[in-house]
């Protein structure tokens, strides 16, 4: 059976040249450049409650990091290290190297993609749990925060959202989708895409932004409660898939679309002036950019159909701590 150290040696140490120091000291040392500010999150990703525990381990390895890629993505910082702890049941590693090595290359996969250096973390004994810590870098005063929204501003959304939930609720037996209609939909759940060059290109563009990762009303109210603003947005204009779209005469594929989350795309605001430069950014990012709202004066969000009526919602989004998730 391997040993911590044989873990981290054999399976996540590799050279770090824009790290001062990297893994097998106490602490690794970094140089952030000159005029840039450091931004810095952690996610912890729990099996049963964040993943399945016959999740492919590649994939998930994959999108440890690609959830902590989107917070850079949302604050338009540069990625550059990240940080992994591993709590891993000693019967997993005792029985089989596969599921190391398969995580590790998922990981890696995505942190080479992006230039990103693992320069430490930790690794012990117990129930399987993921955490990682990412460091990236913005320029001065740059950062695009979720307090600056304004009224006025249009809202977007980036890419498509509701397929990881509707993926989900068909893993979890409560929905049944065709063969092509999960292939469409469970890439979305198991290995999302970080918008990472969306969030750097958005510096100077968008007034706020946030990824969705607990619902699109849910993380929208995030920026609205912290710009002190209300907002109107229309069901009819968001980006979904078809698949999706299908199901939409149904309560359950609603809840997906506006509060399902796990689609880790970039809601941002934007001053009306910048719309065409959004349009413009799209088509040079190949990246499908919808406007769906508008920011107003006051407080709270509403979502309206096609009939301009208010769609309500039980829950608005994900709640960690529910015992209904």
């Amino acid at each position: 059976m391997c040993s911590e150290f044989d873990i981290i040696h054999r399976y996540f140490k590799r050279p770090t040249p824009r790290a001062v120091l990297g893994i097998g000291d106490d602490a690794a040392l970094i140089t952030s450049s000159a005029k840039m500010e450091l931004a810095i999150s952690t996610d912890t990703l729990v099996c049963g409650k964040h993943f399945f525990a016959d999740t492919d381990p590649y994939k998930l390895g994959y999108k440890s990091l690609a959830v902590n890629l989107s917070d850079m993505a949302a604050m338009g910082a540069k990625p550059r290290w990240a940080l992994l702890a591993l709590t891993l049941p000693g019967d997993l590693v005792k029985q089989s190297t596969t599921w190391l090595n398969k995580f590790s290359d998922g990981f890696f996969a995505l942190a080479d993609a992006h230039q990103v250096e693992l320069i430490g973390g930790d690794t012990t004994s117990g129930p399987l749990n993921i955490g990682v810590q990412i460091i990236g870098e913005v320029a001065a005063g740059q950062a695009l925060r979720r307090s600056d929204a304004r009224v006025g501003d249009d809202i977007w959304v980036s890419g498509q959202v509701g397929d990881a939930a509707l993926a989900l609720n068909h893993e979890l037996q409560q929905i049944i989708l065709t063969s092509d209609e999960i292939a469409q939909c469970l890439p979305a759940l198991l290995i999302p895409t970080a918008r990472v060059d969306l969030g750097q290109r958005l510096i100077g563009l968008a007034h706020s932004a946030i990824d969705i990762s607990d619902g699109l009303m849910a993380d929208l109210g995030h920026i609205l409660a912290a710009s002190e603003k209300a907002a109107h947005i229309y069901m009819a204009d968001l980006p979904s898939s078809s698949t999706l779209k299908k199901y939409l005469h149904q309560s359950f594929a609603i809840h997906c679309l506006l509060a399902g989350g796990d689609d880790y795309e970039l809601c941002f605001t934007v001053p009306k002036i910048n719309r065409e430069k959004i349009e413009n950014l799209a088509a040079e990012l190949a990246i499908p950019l919808t406007r769906i709202g508008e920011v107003l004066a006051g407080e709270g969000l509403i979502v309206k159909d096609a009939q301009g009526n208010a769609i309500t919602l039980e829950t608005r989004g994900y709640d960690h701590f529910s015992t209904r998730n």
